[in-house]
């Protein structure tokens, strides 16, 4: 029987799932298929989500094309519409498996073309176990789903939900798992990962999961995918300080440097809270670094307000940047703001965001000349540091391995060691 086929756009977390749904769908024997897991993050994602589909289609005539995803949640019936898509599953039902063995093309019985319920009915997320994927040096864990808060830009908690956490008895005994399998790093994946716990009983926070798997598991390296650092509690600021197991790099959504913006996009965080934020990190870990979500363009924003986010890069020591030029999304409050940014300045400024990115970047290189480190090899000949910088090694080193390298040069965005 033929292997359906995945295809993946979008974050981290949709990566993750994907590959619990081959294990699902496998499970189930879903034979010649084509599943697209899609992502709304911007217009463009859903643009591309649907052009992928199409491809998809003209590739494989004879399969049956299956969308799930956010976009798919979001907006069903328009996928369902498409000529070349055969069912649209919700971002809750892909991961039930009376759902895949309801597309086994044997399957008797009647299956709707739309099988999308309400996501913000869904209370509960489980963990699904799967072994890691990518490389077999780092492994990705599920701990949270959904996001509570209601940013004026984003549409992801009408595809996620609300929030909701894995317990922490299942987050541990997946690294133990993990860690017997001899993954040498794990890293923590959510959608909103520091509201993690606010729905577990007694409420527990995100740095109570973190300490809890460092003292109950062997895990090499625990790394934290990305944080809303206004929500980083008193056990998670003691973690940075005191375990040297735990990453020095955190991704922050701060995604603007001007308090009037910020205000716009209801972040609940203000420009001196995150300079507070990065200034205590890196006093209690000097070698920590920072990457961050900027958004270029935003409505309303003047150059003032612009130069406050460029300014930020500074201010908050900032190195790895993900820029994304604002693009109004249907459904958003923020498509309803009046005075628009034109495209050609938003343009402009997301090209300034990069370029001082890649300042940072080449800084954060240069200071990296003759310092050891210890480097997880992802390939024979790249690893990356606990800052997360891509080391390219001149000798050839065990994929997963740990090794101890001292940085002799640098190549673009890599060190070279």
């Amino acid at each position: 029987m033929s292997v359906p086929k995945f295809t993946t756009l979008g974050c981290r977390l949709n990566a993750y799932e994907t590959e619990a749904m081959k294990a699902l769908a496998e499970e189930a024997g879903v034979g010649d298929a084509v599943i697209i897991n899609t992502c709304a993050v911007t217009q463009e994602a859903v643009r591309k989500a649907r052009q992928e589909i199409r491809r998809l289609r003209r590739e494989n005539p004879d399969a049956r094309v299956i969308v799930t995803g956010c976009a798919a949640q979001i907006d069903p019936e328009s996928f369902a519409a498409m000529d070349e898509v055969d069912a649209v599953i919700g971002n809750s039902e892909k991961m039930s498996p009376e759902t895949w063995k309801g597309l086994r093309s044997d399957f008797i019985g009647d299956t709707e073309k739309v099988q999308v319920n309400d996501i913000m009915s869904v209370t509960e997320t489980a963990g699904h176990l799967i072994d890691g994927f990518g490389t077999r040096s780092r492994a990705y864990v599920q701990v949270q789903n959904g996001c509570d808060h209601r940013c004026t830009f984003c549409i992801i908690p009408y595809g996620r939900g609300n929030s909701r956490s894995v317990p922490a008895g299942v987050v541990v005994d997946q690294i133990k798992r993990l860690v017997q399998k001899g993954f040498n790093e794990v890293v923590l994946t959510g959608v909103d990962l520091t509201s993690w716990g606010a729905d577990l009983p007694g409420t527990p926070r995100l740095g109570d999961l973190v300490m809890r798997i460092l003292r109950l598991t062997d895990v090499p390296r625990l790394r934290i995918s990305s944080i809303d650092s206004i929500e980083a509690d008193e056990n998670l600021m003691l973690a940075i300080a005191t375990e040297p197991r735990l990453m020095p790099h955190l991704h922050l959504s701060l995604q603007h440097g001007d308090d009037l913006i910020l205000k716009r996009m209801k972040r609940r965080h203000l420009r001196d809270d995150a300079i507070r934020f990065t200034e205590e990190a890196r006093r209690l870990r000097p070698d920590i670094t920072f990457g961050a979500d900027i958004i270029a363009g935003f409505p309303t924003e003047t150059e003032a307000h612009f130069e406050n986010s460029l300014k930020l890069v500074e201010d908050c020591h900032l190195t790895w940047l993900h820029v994304f030029p604002y693009s109004s999304r249907p459904g958003t409050p923020a498509a309803k703001i009046p005075n628009k940014v034109n495209g050609t300045i938003i343009k402009e400024r997301a090209a300034r965001l990069r370029e001082a990115g890649d300042v940072a970047v080449q800084r954060h290189l240069a200071a990296q000349q003759g310092v050891t480190h210890r480097v997880l090899m992802e390939a024979p000949d790249m690893g990356r540091t606990e800052q997360f910088t891509e080391v390219t090694m001149t000798m050839p080193q065990a994929e997963g391995a740990i090794v101890t390298a001292t940085i002799t040069g640098q190549s673009g965005q890599r060190l070279v060691a």
